[in-house]
Parts: structure tokens; C-alpha cells; sequence
């Protein structure tokens, strides 16, 4: 068997978007020929604990536990913040407000923690992985971004000795949605291009998510990226199916930031419900994950805050029950300018429940090429013919699927990504 390291922040029990990638590759790359090693910090900042994710670690999968020290303890000792509180990814706030102080630390965060706040575990995950692999050799080196540190480290593995190095991105660094809201002054700017750069031109492969960043990723390194999208694992299937919820609800999982927000779905919505007894009944929009308080103004002006169900963070199991006992399911795409790309990792779950999908994003982006029928794309404002068909969605209570949707089975991914370690590596 070809091993191959992956230097990866995100590792069970820390719950979030960021894990399923890679726990799912190591899953099912050894039944392609590669052993998977995973080198993860030992005490990170917690997205969440999900401790159901340790269940799809392999048994004996080799995994490498390292301290790493992150600013995070300061930034809530300044804000006033509990020690214990979660830091929210992508902007998201649950409650309004913020201050000076908040400003403050984003600027300090912005300006001094390049390309994130993991930087500091760069130095010394090189000189401990330098010599490990040499004691320890490996075929390859993959390292997953964001946070894009890690790409910092396969950098400094690749220049220090000459390893294989494939770097991964499941986001992009500077077209990430959020990057504008960074307080960047122009040196840091400036050295946020210059690091994503020179990762993009080193390594030996470059690979992401969506087709459209691949482009934007080519246009910036100067070179080809190729494409492993995100994918569902059938083993996360509840068993037995969970029955279709008897009200008409209307189900998003994951985080709810506000560059998602849907003010004129709310509006068609709020107006449905008015017009219609029946609808108005039995429709609820619930949310499964963190809603930025932006999200809940925006709803309550729409007139549908009525109707709203928050159910909080869950584990992944509880999170795949819901979204096969929903109605419909809502995949808002960020409104942002590199929403043509975005293909949020819970897309392809949603197609694995065999439940209607409502997404809401641009007609020429990445989503349309997946969101096909009989799942529904509309766009950010709903024209009035989308309306009818919108609403019809609730009215089915059957399997939903979609025909080539094996496509995205995380084990035939798997295979891709071992294929794309063979050529980068000239083994079969």
C-alpha cells in the first residue's frame, strides 16, 4: 500500500463543514491502494463536537496529534467573550452587535495573522514533520485549506525535501466570500496574494471543489488545477429511512450566514401564507445549524418569523435524519462574487436523501450543473413563474432522486482522488 500524509486542522471530534472531506477520503482511499496518515493539531478550536464522526475513522488509521497554539483565548479574553463560547467561521454572528473591540481584533486578526489564525503551527509542524518523514517516509503530501496554513506547512515539506505535494482547496484564500470583509491593509494584502501564489505554483497538484473555482485557481497560479467535488457517503443513510415530515417544512442544514440570506423567497413565502389557509398551516422554515441574526431581521420583515423552527447545532446523524424527514430543502448560495463556484458540501447529502432541493443561486454557476431537475433552481428574487413550481415542491411525499446522482458516492471520489495521487506520483 502507498501511504500519503494529509496535513489536515479539521479532524473528529470537531464537528463542521470542514471535516467530512477528508474523513471520508481516508475512509475509502486504502480500498485504492493508498493508507491515508492524518496529522491534526491535538487541541483546536472547536467548531462544534460531533464525537459520531470518530465512528468512520478507519480502525488503525495512523493519526498524528500535535499541539498547536492559537490566538483565540486572547481574542475572547479581549471581547469579553466565555472561554468555552464557539468562534463562529465565515462572519457569522448569532447575535447583533459587535463594537470597537470586535473591530479592533479583526484588524489585528486581518494584519498579523496572514494567512490565518494558524499560522503559528507552521514553523513547528515543519521541523517535527522533517524529521518524522524522514524516519517515517510517505509517497505524497496532501494539505487541505482553509485554513490555508496548512498549505504553509506542505510548502515548507515540498522545499525541504522534495516530497510529493498535492495542495487541496475545499475553499478558495483570496476569492473566499468573506476575503472583502477582511480589514487588509495593503501590505497584507499584498502578502495574502503573493503566499496563495506561490502555493498555487509549487505544488505538484493543485486540486478543489467546483469547477469555476478550478478556473479562478488557474488564473492565479498560471497553471492547470483539476476537480474532486465533495460527494455523500451512502453509510450515513439513516436506517430505517426517517418518514417525510407530515408538515410542510421548508429544511436547512449547516450554517446560516448572512451573505445567504433569501429576502425575496421570504417575501413569496410570507405572501403564500397569506393568500393560502392551508399552506399557511402547515408550512415552517427550520433551521439545523448556527442563523446569523441578519438572517432572522430579514425573515421577520418578510412577515414569516411566525413560522420559523431553530433546532441548533446537532451531530451529523441527527442532521441527516432531518434533512430526510424535510419536505424540501433550501441551499441558499452565497450572494457573493465568487458564487458561481460555490458547491456547499451538504448539496450533495441533500441529493442522497432523495428529498426535493430548492437552490437559490446564479443560472451560470457550478450549482446549476448539479441542482438539476426535478430539483428546483431559482434565483436570489423569484420571478412570479417560479412560484407555482416553488410551492408544488411541498406537495410530494415519495422518493425524489436524481438519476446520475452516484456520480458524487464518496467511494467512486475516492478512486478519482487515488487516480490523481498515481499520476502526481508516477505509481499505479
Amino acid at each position: 500500500m502507498k501511504r500519503v500524509l494529509v496535513i489536515t486542522y479539521y479532524w473528529p471530534p470537531n464537528g463542521g463543514a470542514g471535516v467530512y472531506r477528508w474523513l471520508k477520503f481516508s475512509k475509502y482511499l486504502p480500498g485504492h491502494g493508498w493508507t491515508p496518515v492524518i496529522y491534526t493539531p491535538a487541541n483546536p478550536e472547536r467548531v462544534a463536537d460531533d464525537p459520531a464522526l470518530l465512528r468512520d475513522v478507519p480502525p488503525g488509521l495512523e493519526v498524528i496529534h500535535r499541539p498547536i497554539t492559537e490566538p483565540f483565548s486572547l481574542y475572547k479574553r479581549f471581547t469579553g467573550k466565555a472561554q468555552d463560547e464557539r468562534v463562529q467561521t465565515a462572519f457569522l454572528r448569532e447575535q447583533s452587535g459587535g463594537g470597537w473591540k470586535e473591530d479592533l481584533a479583526l484588524w489585528v486578526r486581518s494584519n498579523f495573522f496572514i494567512p490565518d489564525a494558524r499560522v503559528w503551527w507552521v514553523r513547528p509542524s515543519i521541523a517535527f514533520l522533517k524529521d518524522h518523514l524522514r524516519k517515517h517516509p510517505v509517497d505524497a503530501v496532501i494539505t487541505t485549506g482553509p485554513p490555508h496554513s496548512m498549505h504553509l506547512i506542505g510548502q515548507g515539506l515540498k522545499r525541504a525535501l522534495g516530497v510529493t505535494w498535492i495542495a487541496d482547496f475545499r475553499d478558495p484564500w483570496t476569492d473566499i466570500d468573506f476575503y472583502q470583509q477582511l480589514k487588509l491593509t495593503r501590505w497584507a494584502d499584498a502578502r495574502h496574494h503573493r503566499l496563495e501564489r506561490s502555493v498555487l505554483q509549487e505544488a505538484d497538484r493543485v486540486v478543489t471543489v467546483s469547477w469555476r473555482w478550478a478556473d479562478d485557481l488557474a488564473r492565479i497560479g498560471g497553471r492547470p488545477v483539476e476537480v474532486v467535488t465533495n460527494g455523500y457517503d451512502v453509510e450515513d443513510l439513516p436506517s430505517p429511512p426517517v418518514p417525510v415530515d407530515e408538515r410542510y417544512s421548508l429544511v436547512h442544514i449547516g450554517s446560516m450566514s448572512a451573505t445567504r440570506d433569501c429576502p425575496g423567497l421570504w417575501r413569496v413565502l410570507a405572501e403564500r401564507c397569506r393568500q393560502d389557509a392551508a399552506f399557511r398551516e402547515r408550512f415552517v422554515l427550520r433551521f439545523v445549524g448556527p442563523v446569523d441574526s441578519s438572517i432572522m431581521d430579514s425573515i421577520t420583515a418578510a412577515g414569516l418569523a411566525g413560522h420559523v423552527e431553530r433546532l441548533g447545532r446537532v451531530d451529523h446523524p441527527t442532521a441527516m435524519r432531518e434533512m430526510q424527514r424535510a419536505r424540501v430543502l433550501l441551499l441558499p448560495i452565497n450572494d457573493t462574487p465568487n458564487s458561481a463556484g460555490i458547491l456547499p458540501g451538504k448539496l450533495y447529502e441533500y441529493l442522497s436523501v432523495g428529498r426535493p432541493i430548492l437552490a437559490i443561486g446564479p443560472a451560470g454557476g457550478d450549482v446549476a450543473r448539479v441542482v438539476t431537475a426535478p430539483h428546483l433552481r431559482v434565483d436570489r428574487e423569484p420571478a412570479s413563474a417560479h412560484v407555482d413550481a416553488l410551492c408544488a415542491l411541498f406537495a410530494g411525499d415519495g422518493a425524489f432522486d436524481m438519476p446520475d446522482r452516484e456520480r458524487f458516492d464518496r467511494r467512486r471520489l475516492a478512486g478519482a482522488y487515488a487516480d490523481l495521487l498515481n499520476g502526481a506520483t508516477g505509481r499505479k
